[in-house]
């Protein structure tokens, strides 16, 4: 199969920037919200190199919107999100784990508040719509649930922040972290946040207009030469150094926020009522039986995994890799991996089977001390 063409169809959604994308020579896809997601262009380390130093301009439309309003959408984002929005503001963002009735992971979005009876939930790779429909039905809530067109288009890197002065005006640097502000472009307004899946600092613009996609690119790519503009995606490399985890590769329904080390992001011990909670007060209370950690292996450089390499020692199982790379700044190969709690202490050596042979790795913190 290596190589071969993904058919198209109805159920492959198109991308307001796949056509500039295509001139600007991506050369791998991977599929994501029923969409394609581009997942390197000159290569993972020269892509990655660039982003550390310059601008790059992200075809993220796949991240899309699951949009709550109505009288009831405050109490539907409340029920569906682990992170207390209960006192949630406007303008701001809000990294919101949803779980099930279990406290399996869902969904790790980041929750928009766009008014108080308007929420938009930035979805990873799953359909969150549904499950918040369902939600909605079951408990006869007065709140309409859609998927609006919004395309996220990120900038990322270090020159993000003066590339897009040039384009939307310097009250782009005012916008804090997890925040954003209102602004406009050929006459529609479009929120731009500081924020990105990326630890180089940048901001998402959500265009609220699918047939103004290859304008906003072009005026972005049109001030992009100072900043050594390229087209760029979410990096495998410099994501995994930087401690970002990839929902469907690192987490899934199987694990839980405890799991994942994302405590601070779930309200535990306030009056805050929401799916699965009760679930996860009884894993804090009899203790996580496995966590998420970080590795640094010996060895060739790997590639990128499809399946889940297994992890041993002295004979037992002590878990799997979930996303490995090689780290040119690092040099060495890092991952990581969901760990049983009596094997993820740091300094704890461990035996890798990659599909490329035998590794010897380390346990450590994430992120990665790069």
């Amino acid at each position: 199969m290596s190589g071969a063409p993904i058919f198209p169809s109805r159920r492959l959604r198109p991308s307001p920037f796949t056509e500039r994308v295509s001139q600007e020579g991506v050369s791998g896809y991977t599929v994501y919200n029923h969409m394609l997601l581009p997942s390197v262009f000159r290569s993972l380390e020269e892509d990655y190199h660039h982003l550390k130093k310059y601008a790059q301009i992200w075809d993220v439309s796949v991240e899309r919107q699951v949009q709550l309003e109505g009288p009831d959408a405050h109490k539907l984002a409340t029920l569906m999100s682990a992170r207390d929005l209960s006192n949630a503001e406007p303008g701001r963002c809000y990294y919101a784990p949803v779980v099930d009735g279990k406290g399996g992971m869902l969904n790790d979005p980041v929750a928009l508040c766009i008014a108080p009876d308007k929420f938009w939930f930035s979805i990873a790779d799953s359909d969150l719509l549904f499950w918040a429909a369902g939600l909605a039905e079951g408990y006869g809530m007065d709140v309409e649930v859609s998927e609006p067109d919004v395309s996220p288009l990120a900038i990322q890197g270090p020159m993000a922040e003066d590339l897009l002065v040039k384009v939307f005006g310097e009250d782009i640097r005012s916008i804090r972290f997890f925040r954003f502000k209102w602004f406009e472009f050929k006459g529609v307004q479009m929120a731009i946040a500081r924020s990105g899946w990326s630890k180089q600092g940048g901001f998402e613009i959500y265009l609220p207009d699918t047939k103004l996609g290859t304008e906003l690119w072009d005026a972005i790519t049109a001030e992009g030469e100072p900043f050594n503009l390229r087209a760029g995606c979410p990096n495998l490399i410099e994501r995994i150094e930087g401690g970002l985890f990839s929902f469907g590769n690192d987490m899934t329904r199987s694990e839980t926020p405890l799991e994942m080390g994302l405590d601070k992001y779930c309200s535990l011990d306030s009056d805050h009522q929401y799916i699965g909670k009760d679930a996860l007060l009884r894993q804090r209370d009899e203790g996580v039986k496995r966590k998420i950690k970080g590795l640094i292996m010996d060895g060739e450089k790997v590639s990128p995994l499809s399946i889940p390499w297994q992890i041993s020692e002295a004979g037992h199982n002590a878990g799997f890799v979930t996303s490995a790379a090689y780290s040119p700044d690092m040099q060495a190969n890092i991952a990581f991996a969901m760990l049983n709690t009596e094997f993820s202490e740091n300094g704890q050596e461990l035996t890798i089977q990659s599909t490329i042979g035998t590794h010897k790795a380390v346990v450590c913190d994430i992120p990665f001390a790069v």
